[in-house]
């Protein structure tokens, strides 16, 4: 049998059907799954190639299928927010998972930089797409459509009408969670920080809080910051609210960039955390971990979560799933740390 040394070119279909004794076609079929083959033939065809160390040629087999064989993770979520400086944070987080999964599927996964115009999807060559908590009208969304692409989206889609599969990441469920933390803490006069936008997120947590607020007698404190703020777009917002409502005693910062910035701005306005103002986040990344104090934050489950989002992708491409789909994610569960933590706090 030919076998293929050091520095020889590598083995071709035609060796490895001249080694088994069948036509190239038929050795075509056994190794991508087409034609009736028999199943012995088959793996022979298999043994022989492998001993060989014949590999194929995965680009022709992808034009012939019309298929990329990959897909895209897009946002329109700036880096501020969803990486920040280090490149690691939310967005990457689901990435390492999302590519994980695909890879199992023998998927590629292509990661969009987070940008504003979608744009960046004009380059890439995909199957589909993953849109990481979309906001209304979303541009990924959007480039996505005009292409013909289908997508799902990593939390509730908010804009009219849409209509794409998504995985649920309980936004209204991690508001009411981190704000009935800070009222078993002792806070009374608890305020939300959210994105300026109109992601899931915001507009679960804006809903949660006002309810609460009503069920537990708060004066309702809400402020908005731009994503692309990152920091200093939290710490400017929280040292607004300070300054209009000096007896403020928890802070919900929903964005983490923004609860690192509140931390900073309770500091500077000569007050302490936790004991004058507790602060809480909703995402468990590195800046949470980090912050000094750390934060309380939630365990959204995003390892799961991108990996329910990529079979629910693959899921659409082979026509199994329908628009309007829905996949819950695991419930999310509260970290208590040292930034909500009072000694005397009530039962």
């Amino acid at each position: 049998m030919p076998t293929s040394g050091a520095g020889s070119r590598p083995p071709t279909i035609a060796d490895v059907a001249s080694a088994a004794g069948v036509s190239r076609t038929t050795v075509s079929h056994a190794l991508n799954g087409l034609g009736k083959v028999d199943p012995r033939t088959r793996e022979r065809i298999k043994r022989v190639a492998g001993e060989l160390g014949y590999r194929p040629n995965l680009r022709a087999q992808r034009l012939r299928r019309g298929q990329a064989k990959a897909i895209a993770l897009a946002s329109s979520m700036p880096f501020a927010v969803a990486a920040g400086p280090s490149r690691l944070g939310f967005y990457m987080e689901i990435a390492a998972a999302a590519a994980e999964s695909a890879l199992l599927h023998e998927y590629a996964l292509v990661l969009v930089p987070p940008v504003r115009s979608g744009s960046g999807l004009n380059s890439v060559d995909i199957d589909g797409a993953i849109v990481v908590e979309p906001d209304v009208n979303d541009a990924a969304a959007a480039h996505l459509t005009e292409r013909g692409l289908p997508y799902v989206a990593l939390g509730r889609p908010v804009s009219p009408d849409e209509q794409a599969p998504y995985i649920d990441l309980h936004g209204r469920l991690v508001a009411e969670l981190l704000l009935t933390h800070l009222r078993d803490q002792g806070a009374t006069r608890p305020a939300l920080i959210i994105g300026a936008g109109e992601r899931h997120s915001s507009v679960d947590a804006r809903a949660a809080y006002e309810r609460l607020a009503e069920e537990h007698g708060w004066e309702p404190i809400v402020a908005t910051a731009p994503e692309a703020g990152g920091e200093q777009a939290g710490y400017d917002r929280c040292a607004e609210l300070l300054a209009r409502h000096p007896g403020i005693d928890a802070v919900c910062a929903l964005v983490d960039a923004f609860a690192v910035g509140a931390v900073r701005a309770i500091r500077d306005s000569g007050r302490a955390v936790p004991d004058d103002v507790m602060v809480a986040t909703r995402y468990d990344g590195l800046r949470a971990r980090t912050c000094e104090p750390p934060l309380t934050a939630v365990d959204l489950h995003l390892d799961r979560a991108a990996s329910d989002a990529v079979e629910l992708l693959l899921g659409r491409l082979r026509g199994e799933v329908t628009t309007g789909a829905v996949v819950s994610s695991p419930e999310p569960r509260v970290i208590p740390r040292a930034s909500s933590l009072r000694v005397t706090a009530r039962a």
